[in-house]
């Protein structure tokens, strides 16, 4: 772990295992040394913005180098159920590609349980965690120019759900009808970092 200056209000810390984000993240939630702003977790970054009349970046970087990424869990919350119509235009290539039946990857992707690690690409697009390793597949090789939103869809290690309609290169299993993104709602975001959620059919 390492923690970077990153302009003269935030630090940048830098993880070698991604499992270790959310961890530190939910030690400076729960416990926020004095002058931290917001924190913005990534694959396997997370930016710290501080205010630099109350913090520097070394006392920063001395308090989070001695918090441990493993023994603070993220706040309990409710888990989110999110209801599903397994009938993606590229589930059977998924199938296909991981030797399989369009019902056995259902099922897999069913059985996961998912962890919120980050949002990103546009806003409420959350990377969810868990995805089963047979399920572990690349981008289309060629993406699409407009995605529905609430698709379902997979990538390397995350599955994730469109917030709105947008160019997308995920493989598309299914789709939603759950808004996770919402600007009337607050918070917009049903699936924040640190959220769990659960697929159904």
């Amino acid at each position: 772990m390492r923690v970077l200056p990153y302009g003269a209000r935030a630090a940048m810390v830098d993880f070698d295992d991604p499992s270790e984000v959310l961890g530190l993240h939910a030690s400076l939630e729960q416990d926020p040394p004095d002058g931290v702003l917001e924190l913005v977790p990534a694959a396997r970054t997370l930016l710290i913005r501080f205010d630099p009349g109350r913090t520097h970046h070394d006392r920063l970087a001395e308090d989070v180098l001695h918090r441990s990424t493993v023994d603070t869990q993220p706040r309990e919350a409710a888990e989110i159920v999110v209801p599903v119509h397994y009938d993606g235009p590229d589930l059977a290539d998924v199938a296909a590609a991981s030797g399989m039946s369009a019902e056995a990857v259902v099922r897999r992707h069913e059985d996961g349980t998912y962890v919120s690690a980050f949002c990103g690409f546009a806003p409420g697009f959350a990377y969810l965690t868990g995805l089963d390793p047979a399920l572990h597949l690349p981008r289309r090789t060629s993406p699409r120019t407009r995605v529905p939103a609430g698709s379902v869809a997979i990538a390397g290690e995350y599955t994730a759900v469109y917030p709105n309609a947008s160019p997308g290169g995920w493989q598309l299993i299914g789709r939603t009808t759950l808004p996770v993104w919402d600007v009337e709602r607050e918070p917009p975001n049903l699936l924040a970092p640190g959220t769990r959620i659960r697929f159904t059919s």
